[in-house]
């Protein structure tokens, strides 16, 4: 019955990175007024291309399913209940960062996004080490690349500061 059990958890642990995934997809610059805003925009040089992107997210949600179900294994405590808690405001704010920046066309409000969420990793790692050091250590990466991409949405935010006023889409 127990490992019926950490089975469906992790399964509910990847349906709800699934579900945060399928949500900030909708606003992917898939849309065709949506694509021609971001290529207009002034971007870095090392601005990935896009096929990076799925890579390395694909990759980045199965480690956030993992740590969840990690940090859920572990014994009851106050502190598994605080890394959950991090654990569910992170995805939130990892959900949010796509709507802001393609959907909103704002990249000033996706960077105070960023940094919400690049905070938020901080503080799930540091709670759930308390509880489970391979949950803490599966966010790393994670860390690592939402920290990339908040220096280059702050980049993209400093390079364009009319696009965002011109450009401003409104979305429910």
């Amino acid at each position: 019955m127990q490992k019926r059990q950490s089975t469906l958890a992790l399964l509910g642990f990847g349906a709800a990175v699934a579900g945060a995934a399928w949500y900030a997809s909708r606003y992917n610059p898939k849309d065709p007024d949506t694509r021609r805003w971001y290529r207009s925009l002034d971007k870095p040089s090392y601005n990935p291309p896009q096929y990076v992107f799925p890579i390395v997210w694909t990759s980045l949600y199965a480690l956030i399913a993992y740590s969840g179900w990690r940090t859920w294994q572990a014994e009851r405590s106050p502190e598994r209940s605080q890394a959950l808690r991090l654990w569910v405001s992170q995805l939130a704010a990892n959900a949010d960062w796509t709507k802001l920046f393609f959907g909103k066309r704002s990249p000033k409000r996706a960077l105070a996004d960023v940094l919400l969420l690049e905070s938020l990793i901080i503080r799930y790692m540091v709670s759930a080490n308390k509880v489970d050091r391979a949950a803490a250590l599966s966010f790393v990466p994670y860390a690592a690349w939402v920290a990339f991409a908040a220096h280059l949405n702050a980049e993209i935010a400093r390079r364009n500061p009319d696009r965002e006023r011109k450009f401003s889409k409104r979305v429910a």
